[in-house]
């Protein structure tokens, strides 16, 4: 594992006058690898507010640490019973169901353009 001081930025491309991509992607440098697990902070305004360093009114934020990890790691390491553990407790279906699923439309997709 790397140990650079590189920081990935998480970006929103801009595809149409203003909208942007509900995905968004990180530009990985060419010696550099994809972070295996993200750190991000939430941070939500509480309704209160308290005086800035000139007396202004601030408002009041909590502030949560969150972290997402890499499904194609998870996938890679863990036993598929316990991936599909994961995969249940994060709202998703059991892989095998989800490829069958995904299959499916790819099927579809393909016997449109057909």
């Amino acid at each position: 594992m790397k140990t650079s001081h590189w920081v990935p930025e998480i970006v929103y491309e801009e595809v149409d006058s203003g909208l942007t991509s509900n995905i968004p992607f990180i530009a990985v440098p060419s010696d550099e690898d994809m972070p295996n697990v993200l750190y991000v902070f939430e941070s939500r305004e509480t309704g209160e507010i308290e005086p800035g360093p000139e007396g202004e009114d601030l408002p009041v934020s909590e502030v949560s640490l969150h972290q997402y990890a890499d499904m194609g790691i998870l996938k890679t390491r863990l036993t598929l019973d316990v991936y599909d553990q994961v995969r249940a407790v994060l709202g998703l279906e059991p892989l095998k169901d989800a490829v069958e699923k995904g299959s499916r439309i790819t099927q579809k997709i393909r016997e449109n353009i057909s």
